[in-house]
């Protein structure tokens, strides 16, 4: 591990061949760490004080940002082969990133192998299986002897990315059966692969969301798992380092959608990718905002006759909203996990209602109370509204919280789409509304002291 004392041993280095000697005695995710927080212009440098191998290992882990400017600065014989030795969906992903130009130029040096398999990738859509898995895996007849599929894994598949199942396929490449590595050691080598290979293979298609499949391989407890197409051909797999990615990606898409953050805003990112991120957000909600600022425009009047209004009407909107947003995530929590469908909205709506009445009994006795303390003695009748009002935004707010999601993934739209702002704006609109329309009422009608 790459801790503060050891990075700044590093940077402290005087003499390059002690470094070029540190560096290359590293993990390579420790060297990626150090080559990404050095300043632009040293990165170059650093990376060419790798030694072959390393500098191969080293550049899968560094961010695309970071491979990008390794690729201007480099020669292109070290650009191809880096680029080549990449693991083909690693590639696939960096091509992703890169200038169209850049790409055309790398695909052409690639060998036809490579070039073939990075080229079948892309053509999946973006978040499929297809597009994340590798075409690097073992693959088995289904006629061999379990000696001559272990001979076959030492001379042909030393280089792929995972050998802990092999895929067993007819003469079409069908996929019909998998065997673990474990079962080919402990078999006698005469022994016949389909009489121990499993017929219950778990698999996904190349049109399978990365999302669902990180899901089946969590829930199977898988390292690798098959994909195929639609003539159940075998094409490719992905790897549980893939599914850790797609996780960590989709985790943090959800937490920036939950906040208002627009985009893949990491926290180094550069400041005009952060305004850009974040800024429609802002303009949006702040457009919002408006409508719950018209809501409370009619009442200002009312506002200045009871003074105290003032000083209620900020609990509303942030305990309201609290309340919102808490519902919220645990409902696109479980959503995003698998744990819930949209068949279970009843059962979760039942559920958050039971949790609200108790907690709006608990705010409402709250905000009584305040109210009582903080109004004058001609002012205390707020506090009954005040305390109704509160109740019944916790309600609102559960609601909203839970089925908000749940509509959204019967559309099959990203439930994410409903972020903490927007739930938070529509409580705001619905509290004031609701309070200042009471408050209105009763000075009017019910001639309340003010």
């Amino acid at each position: 591990m790459l801790t503060q004392d050891l990075r700044n041993a590093l940077l402290d280095a005087t003499d390059l061949s002690q470094l070029k000697w540190d560096l290359n005695q590293l993990q390579p995710v420790d060297v990626g760490q150090f080559i990404t927080q050095l300043p632009e212009k040293q990165r170059a440098i650093a990376f060419r004080l790798l030694n072959k191998n390393q500098a191969t290992d080293v550049f899968e882990y560094l961010p695309t940002q970071v491979k990008e400017e390794l690729i201007n600065s480099l020669h292109d014989v070290q650009v191809v082969h880096l680029v080549e030795e990449m693991s083909p969906d690693e590639r696939a992903e960096l091509f992703d990133e890169l200038p169209a130009g850049v790409v055309k130029r790398l695909l052409q040096e690639l060998s036809p192998e490579q070039r073939q398999a990075t080229a079948t990738i892309l053509g999946y859509p973006e978040g499929t299986a297809g597009r994340v898995m590798t075409t690097e895996y073992v693959r088995l007849r289904q006629g061999l002897t379990v000696g001559e599929a272990l001979s076959k894994i030492r001379r042909q598949d030393e280089d792929k990315e995972s050998i802990y199942y092999a895929y067993v396929t007819d003469d079409n490449r069908t996929l019909v059966r998998v065997v673990s590595l474990r079962q080919l050691l402990f078999t006698f080598p005469d022994v016949f692969i389909k009489d121990i290979a499993s017929d219950r293979v778990i698999k996904v298609r190349t049109e399978t969301p990365q999302e669902e499949v990180a899901r089946i391989m969590q829930r199977y407890d898988l390292i690798a798992i098959p994909v195929v197409d639609r003539e159940d051909r075998l094409v490719g797999i992905v790897t549980i380092d893939d599914v850790m990615d797609i996780l960590e990606e989709e985790a943090t898409e959800d937490i920036q959608k939950l906040a208002g953050v627009g985009g893949d805003e990491a926290a180094l990112s550069s400041p005009f990718l952060t305004i850009r991120n974040r800024l429609p957000w802002l303009l949006g909600i702040m457009a919002l905002y408006i409508g719950a600022a018209s809501a409370i425009a009619p009442f200002q009047s009312v506002i200045a006759a009871v003074p105290v209004l003032a000083v209620i009407m900020p609990i509303f909107s942030n305990t309201g909203g609290t309340v919102g947003i808490q519902s919220l995530t645990v409902t696109i929590r479980g959503l995003g996990v698998g744990e819930i469908t949209p068949k279970d909205t009843l059962k979760i709506l039942r559920k958050e209602l039971l949790a609200g009445f108790g907690t709006a009994l608990a705010l409402a006795t709250t905000m009584t109370l305040l109210s009582l303390i903080w109004a004058q003695p001609q002012e205390r009748w707020v506090a009954l509204i005040a305390g109704m009002v509160m109740a019944t935004n916790t309600i609102v707010a559960v609601t909203l919280g839970t089925l908000l999601p749940m509509a959204l993934t019967r559309l099959k739209l990203d439930p994410a789409l409903v972020s903490g702002p927007l739930v938070t704006t529509m409580l705001d609109t619905i509290g004031f509304l609701t309070f200042l329309t009471l408050i209105s009422f009763a000075l009017q009608v019910l001639h309340l002291p003010s």
